[in-house]
């Protein structure tokens, strides 16, 4: 069982509202400040690509990657993130 962060159980524990993308695990500034300037800049926005590509973990991985460049851990930390709050709200 991998370790979430903070981050991660404070953003899966309620509903995401307004949420910014910074909020998503694995999403800090630097990778925020570029889905921001794609007009991804609600953690809601990014669940939508998510759910667009329904739920699969690769393709999330990739668009994440190409998106804004996130690194495979900030890849696997956003999409568990969001994968969980899914599984919590949806």
């Amino acid at each position: 069982m991998s370790t979430t962060s903070q981050k991660h159980k404070d953003f899966v524990s309620e509903p995401m509202g307004e949420k910014s993308v910074l909020a998503l695990a694995g999403i800090g500034e630097a990778l925020g400040k570029r889905l921001e300037e794609k007009d991804f800049d609600k953690a809601y926005v990014v669940l939508g690509q998510l759910l667009v590509l329904k739920k699969d973990e690769e393709l999330f991985k990739e668009w994440l990657k190409d998106s804004c460049g996130a690194n495979a851990k900030q890849q696997a930390d956003c999409y568990g993130c969001l994968l969980e709050w899914c599984d919590s709200f949806l």
